[in-house]
């Protein structure tokens, strides 16, 4: 019984690393499931057996190599530290994973440049939605808890801070993703942390009156 269950977790590995490969060269909806389990050296009907459909094996893909950013959002739950300082910490551990952890870095770009939300991924969307959801309130409440000790300013939205984080992050990967070779991922992004939360303990300008 226990080289079964050994067997069947050796198969599972094996089409998830197939599928990791296949995704990141022809992209989720380009991909079949008999593609993965060729790829795996296996049948369709073991695909079948440990998922049921392409959108299960994605996210299961994905689950295996956590999202960095879920990982540091959730990080932020209960922390000791100051607020602002975890925000940054996480963040910076999120973006180094990204830089220099191969499979994470491959896994993460199938998840932002390979994936289209159409027919039998549906089920892939509502799996980055909630992550995103997720992400953005661990963020609002770190924002709130700042507020709550002066270090972040009370006139400013805790909502629009946590959006405009996540903006700030996604949007370097994603443009550090399509050119590595532009800047350097960590270095920019450390800055680009400081010059953000620079901003969250100044008040905002009054309007001009006439």
């Amino acid at each position: 019984m226990r080289r079964t269950k050994e067997d069947a977790q050796h198969t599972r590995e094996a089409l998830l690393d197939a599928a990791e490969l296949v995704f990141a060269q022809r992209g989720v909806s380009r991909t079949s499931l008999q593609e993965i389990a060729k790829a795996a050296g296996l049948t369709r009907g073991a695909v079948y057996w440990h998922f049921k459909d392409k959108a299960e094996l994605f996210n299961a893909m994905m689950a295996r190599t956590a999202s960095p950013m879920e990982e540091a959002a959730q990080t932020l739950v209960d922390t000791p530290l100051p607020p602002l300082a975890e925000l940054k910490r996480t963040a910076m551990d999120a973006l180094t994973r990204i830089a220099h952890d191969p499979r994470t870095r491959r896994v993460f770009g199938i998840a932002t440049q390979k994936v289209e939300y159409v027919d039998d991924l549906m089920g892939v969307r509502e799996r980055h939605l909630e992550i995103h959801q997720t992400c953005q309130q661990c963020v609002r409440t770190a924002v709130e808890r700042a507020q709550a000790l002066g270090h972040v300013s009370a006139h400013l939205d805790p909502q629009v801070i946590a959006m405009s984080y996540q903006a700030m992050l996604n949007g370097l990967i994603n443009h550090w993703m399509l050119d590595p070779d532009a800047f350097d991922l960590v270095t920019c992004g450390e800055q680009s942390l400081d010059l953000f939360m620079g901003g969250l303990k100044q008040l905002p300008v009054a309007p001009a009156t006439d």
